[in-house]
């Protein structure tokens, strides 16, 4: 297995793929304990420096852009200094911007960490404040999306749903439409609402969020593929990807049903950015003529790289190899 995923990992790189989605700025604010506070039993932060990271649907975005694929994103920001900077750091990472819709009745999506380090191992994170509007964006916004999406050429389309309001019904019909007529590769990274995605090759979602549209436990390997097989059916989708953390990925497919182990169950620091990685490789794999199986196990190694990184972070191919070679 070791050798034929090294292999299909080195052809990965080629096509263009334009992720759709909620894109979000994340901001970070780290300082160093000092003391406690005297107006409340607080922390009291000296502040270091603050930096500004992609997050949400620009974060597989950046993966794909790390294994060499040529990269666009289409979505949403407000006419604020935060959406010209999520703007410009896609630019810099050499993702194609042209498909970002300007929404001037929102601002664009904020998440700000405040970051205790110095004392600690791995930096610690004390609180998060979140700017953020989840209704769906006004028709005419989702009609400069759709239109965005057409003049787009491009081999894949994964959509990247935050719920926070790009990711509309309609939007996914376009996407859908597109895939079927002209041989686009269509993957999701979803957050629930599974049937809205209707169509779509490969529909991936976490165990939390396939159990509560199931409305039950996966339980053992009998019942998950029993339960999963049921519910790609129900999804309409070719594949279902499930997601299970250290337990590893269920895999639904067509005409058979498949578990890939994790291959870092041990050193992990942080989970951010796992999922978004996982679907961002799977779909460069595929695009790189890989089976959904072979795509699978190239993702999960890829996410057992960037669990061991903090915050949202990629990895890179060397790394990816270096993890194949790791663990057999």
């Amino acid at each position: 297995m070791r050798d034929s995923l090294l292999q299909l990992l080195d052809r990965v790189g080629g096509g263009c793929v334009l992720v759709v989605g909620d894109l979000y700025l994340d901001r970070y604010i780290f300082g160093t304990p000092s003391r406690i506070s005297r107006e409340a039993p607080v922390m009291v932060l000296n502040e270091e420096r603050q930096e500004d990271r992609l997050g949400g649907g620009a974060a597989p975005a950046l993966a794909l852009a790390a294994l060499g694929c040529e990269v666009a994103v289409a979505g949403v920001v407000g006419d604020d200094a935060e959406g010209a900077q999520v703007r410009a750091l896609l630019t810099a990472s050499g993702i194609d911007t042209g498909g970002i819709v300007v929404d001037r009745t929102r601002p664009t999506t904020a998440k700000t960490r405040v970051v205790a380090e110095g004392f600690f191992l791995f930096p610690q994170q004390i609180v998060r404040l979140d700017r953020q509007e989840r209704g769906a964006v006004p028709q005419g916004i989702e009609e400069q999306l759709c239109a965005a999406l057409n003049g787009t050429a491009c081999d894949a389309l994964l959509i990247s749903d935050y719920r926070s309001g790009v990711v509309t019904s309609e939007l996914v019909r376009r996407v859908e439409m597109l895939g079927a007529s002209h041989g686009v590769l269509t993957t999701v990274d979803s957050q629930g609402e599974l049937t809205k995605f209707s169509g779509l090759n490969v529909v991936k979602c976490n165990q939390a969020e396939a159990e509560d549209v199931l409305g039950h436990p996966l339980g053992d390997y009998a019942a998950r593929a029993r339960a999963l097989t049921a519910l790609r059916e129900q999804v309409g989708c070719d594949h279902l990807l499930v997601t299970r953390g250290g337990a590893g990925a269920s895999l639904a497919m067509p005409v058979e049903y498949a578990e890939v182990p994790a291959f870092n169950r041990s050193e992990i620091f942080d989970v951010t950015g796992a999922g978004d990685t996982v679907v961002a490789v799977m779909t460069a794999a595929m695009l790189a003529g890989g089976s959904v199986l072979e795509a699978t196990q190239l993702a999960q190694a890829a996410a057992g790289v960037v669990v061991r990184k903090w915050g949202n972070a990629q990895a890179t191919r060397a790394e990816i190899a270096e993890e194949l070679r790791r663990v057999e």
